[in-house]
């Protein structure tokens, strides 16, 4: 639906007739506003053919109207300071000022990500009162780019964990079964973002967080390649090179103008990329014929999979045949044991580093959930060779990857070994037989091209499994051909009509 050289009354009045079914009716012109993505309602805010506090009052209602059934927002900003702000935003527009490309949106904030003046908790019981005094740079690049703070979305308590639920404000419902798992730690972000009650999503990754919820809400979750969203503020720029911030959305264009407003180099941060962020807002239009797709698979039978995902992963892979591409199976040199002994050991050290001030404080740490004490005390008990190790392991699986990427132009993974789960469940205890030694072990198919610091793209790859659920496909990219790969999702999106006809039941 394009709002192109249309007023403000046919923008709202084809909305609305665009979205008769009884569920939207309700909501009236608003229903259309939700619908609407992200830049095209940038451009029709730009032209005024909608004003902020339209767009503002259409999002709260779709927020108050869902999120009590899905808890993906949390730490609401008061309504009447939301549309003050928009009232602001729509005076300086009608001046000719404009904040950015964002100007006018409404936006929640991933709940790890501080955000001045909105409460910011990471899930955690212990920062349950913490207010920040300044955004941090993401935050700080969203704000400048004309984005509206509605909030927070909720997370794993410090992230930890690709299932979002803390004792703080508990679960996160999949947006296609609420349930069900939304996923994590993005979960809050992505069943936000599906429901339509944010048209953009941010969020961080170290362990699938941007592509694991995308995949099980049907969404687009983009993993940056290191150094192209930097994290400050950061008590160690040179080492913590594990997480990145990036963005989501509902299509790659949209991704891609989030991903432009997030990324750009940073004095602060010594392995910043120089690009300039702007090409990621342009054209995303490429021809693929010819070009080769690896299908990493279950990595040779080496991780165990929930019946039915492959299968799904498989179908979804005709799709790059459809624009031209050839499809065949691949494999990385460095076995997978070994990739996880590497990541296990690097991730002790680097969560462990973050959480070691609250360990240390027996109060404090009696508030800490189990996995977060097991990691802080897997990384006590490291020693300097397997550190050392484990850093020369993680430069054998970018080498594996390099190597894999003289054959293949991209290599694809699922984004998850199992289906959304009950809510019920702390983590998946086995897969297939198999028993999960660690709250993360399931997630094992993400933390390879965590290690080895690639761009990679989440895409929806169907529905599948006993309950008819989302799953994803991890697109990885070779080192900062982060536009390469959202060129390849933004044709695999065309080519798959599916996705954006899959709407969550709570939307139909």
């Amino acid at each position: 639906m394009s709002c192109t050289g249309m007023n403000r009354r046919a923008v709202l009045a084809t909305a609305t007739a665009a979205l008769a079914a009884p569920a939207f009716a309700r909501a009236g012109a608003g229903a259309g506003i939700v619908e609407m993505g992200a830049r095209e309602m940038a451009a029709a805010l730009r032209r005024r053919d909608l004003s902020s506090r339209e767009v503002i009052t259409a999002h709260l209602a779709q927020i108050d109207r869902l999120n009590p059934r899905f808890n993906a927002i949390v730490s609401r900003v008061d309504a009447e300071a939301l549309l003050k702000q928009a009232a602001a935003m729509d005076e300086d527009a009608a001046a000719g000022r404009f904040h950015g490309p964002l100007h006018g949106l409404p936006h929640a904030v991933k709940d790890t990500a501080p955000v001045k003046g909105i409460r910011s908790t990471q899930g955690s019981p212990i920062l349950r009162d913490n207010i920040p005094v300044a955004d941090s740079l993401v935050v700080e690049r969203m704000r400048k780019a004309g984005l509206i703070f509605v909030g927070k979305t909720n997370v794993p308590e410090f992230a930890l964990g690709s299932h979002s639920f803390n004792p703080l404000f508990g679960v996160t419902g999949n947006a296609y079964d609420p349930g069900r798992s939304a996923g994590g730690s993005t979960g809050g972000g992505a069943v936000a973002l599906a429901l339509r009650m944010t048209p953009l999503a941010d969020g961080s990754d170290f362990g699938g967080s941007l592509r694991n919820p995308a995949g099980w809400n049907n969404v687009f979750g983009f993993r940056p390649s290191f150094g192209r969203v930097p994290s400050v503020p950061n008590s160690d720029v040179f080492w913590q090179n594990f997480a990145t911030s990036g963005p989501m959305a509902r299509t790659v264009e949209d991704l891609a103008l989030l991903l432009s407003v997030q990324a750009g180099p940073d004095l602060r941060s010594p392995f910043s990329l120089p690009d300039d962020p702007a090409v990621f807002a342009g054209a995303l239009d490429q021809d693929w014929k010819g070009k080769r797709i690896g299908w990493l698979g279950d990595l040779g039978g080496a991780l165990p999979m929930e019946a039915g995902v492959l299968d799904t992963c498989v179908k979804a892979l005709e799709a790059f045949k459809t624009i031209g591409m050839q499809v065949e199976a691949a494999s990385l040199s460095e076995p997978a044991a070994e990739m996880w002994r590497t990541a296990v050991a690097l991730r002790h050290w680097s969560v462990g580093m973050d959480l070691q001030d609250f360990y240390d404080d027996p109060a404090k740490r009696a508030l800490m959930k189990p996995e977060a004490i097991w990691e802080v005390e897997g990384g006590m008990k490291l020693t300097a060779p397997q550190l050392a190790s484990a850093t020369v392991g993680r430069t054998r699986i970018y080498q594996a990857f390099r190597t894999a990427f003289e054959r293949f132009d991209f290599l694809v993974l699922p984004t998850a070994q199992v289906f959304p789960f009950e809510n019920a469940t702390r983590w998946p205890k086995a897969i297939a037989g198999v028993e999960m030694d660690s709250y993360h072990r399931w997630m094992e198919v993400t933390l390879p091209a965590t290690m080895a610091g690639l761009p990679v793209l989440a895409v929806p790859a169907g529905f599948g499994g006993a309950h008819g659920l989302p799953m994803g496909l991890q697109i990885i990219g070779p080192n900062h051909a982060d536009l390469t790969v959202l060129k390849l999702g933004h044709a695999y999106e065309q080519a798959s009509p599916w996705i954006p006809a899959r709407l969550p039941p709570a939307l139909q």
